[in-house]
């Protein structure tokens, strides 16, 4: 044995990091073909929505921050203990991490009450029974469960079992919390409520929180700053104010409502060229050359079946894919060589005679094209 791993402290033990406090969280692992290789970190009481499309490693991080996955090389510390580090044969297990983890059916136990699976977590770290009682009680009470507290899982509803989850990770002593997608159980009128009543909570007990969502206003109400995954990488993060002034990637766009193109942007000054694939936008943008981003709001891109007179700089032609009604208004996707979001009324909608496979001309102002670094 060296004299390194000699030194190695057990699996299971507990070992001061230096650093900051909160959630530090640096891992690589290779699942099947998958290879999630990220870093990141949740300040002491900040709110971070780690945000990505589906398959992008947000559910393995979680699992790794819990100690549910073992990484190939991983350093994740909390509140200045270190949970893992593979440098220095760190692991601790599940139960040692003091991680609370709520799924968005809460993950509850089905046979047993609400009040039993608020307990479960620090009857299991073995709390004195009076002090576990006590702590359950008052939980049950400032989360609105005492009258629930004697129903099994299946009797609530999914914002009631949320409420529970919530419940037992505090009482069994979580130093942070981390939410998966804590909402997608619940229909869209029960989740307003929820998601406020849930922000209210979380601002109540002032611990960091990592919530995993692919939902735009999830992510405004729970991120205080947004970590972007894609591919098992960080491609962005920030708060949501820069990250939908600039976004960096086709998740971070779509999260913004925005159209998004990476472009070979031409030298020069005033009106230039900016191609993306075979299409050639015409664009503004002083100091810059080379690769660089383009983006739009939707709300600029202007629809007619006859070639627009005047001389709005991009003018192309296009056809319609999908529509996609909102509250008052229709998204257009269009296939113009690149694919383009527009945004009408119903009235505009109705008026073009718009539908999947129409042709349309779609104009937008090189002075609404952003253009960033």
């Amino acid at each position: 044995m060296t004299a390194q791993a000699a030194r190695a402290p057990a699996a299971g033990a507990a070992v001061t990091a230096r650093g900051p406090d909160g959630l530090v969280f640096e891992a690589r692992i290779e699942l099947g073909g998958f290879l999630l290789d990220a870093g990141f970190s949740v300040g002491p009481k900040e709110r971070v929505a780690l945000v990505g499309p589906s398959g992008a490693g947000k559910s393995t991080v979680l699992h790794l921050v819990a100690g549910l996955l073992r990484a190939d090389r991983a350093r994740i510390t909390l509140a200045g203990q270190i949970l893992c580090d593979t440098a220095r044969a760190v692991d601790l297990p599940p139960h040692a991490r003091r991680v609370g983890l709520v799924f968005q059916d809460g993950a509850l136990f089905p046979h047993l009450s609400v009040r039993d699976n608020v307990a479960y977590g620090a009857r299991a770290r073995g709390g004195r029974a009076a002090e576990v009682r006590a702590t359950v009680e008052r939980w049950l009470e400032r989360l609105h469960l005492v009258e629930l507290a004697a129903r099994r899982p299946a009797q609530l509803s999914g914002g009631q079992r949320q409420r529970v989850g919530l419940a037992r990770a505090i009482v069994s002593g979580a130093r942070v919390l981390l939410l998966d997608e804590p909402f997608g159980s619940l229909d869209v009128l029960t989740r307003d409520a929820v998601r406020a009543e849930l922000r209210a909570f979380l601002d109540e007990v002032g611990l960091p929180t990592l919530t995993v969502t692919h939902d735009a206003v999830d992510a405004r109400v729970f991120g205080d700053r947004l970590v972007v995954l894609d591919h098992g990488r960080v491609v962005q993060e920030g708060r949501w104010e820069d990250l939908a002034a600039e976004p960096r990637g086709a998740f971070a766009a779509e999260l913004a409502g925005l159209n998004l193109y990476r472009v070979a942007l031409a030298r020069g000054s005033g009106l230039r060229e900016a191609r993306v694939g075979g299409v050639a936008l015409h664009v503004l943008a002083e100091g810059l050359a080379g690769e660089v981003y383009a983006a739009f709001a939707p709300g600029e891109v202007a629809l007619s079946r006859e070639r627009p007179a005047g001389s709005p700089q991009n003018v192309l032609r296009a056809r319609v894919t999908t529509l996609l009604p909102m509250s008052d208004r229709v998204r257009i996707r269009l296939d113009a060589g690149i694919p383009i979001t527009a945004e009408v009324t119903r009235e505009a909608l109705a008026r073009l005679g718009l539908e999947p496979g129409v042709e349309v001309w779609a104009s937008v102002k090189a002075t609404a094209i952003r253009v960033y670094p």
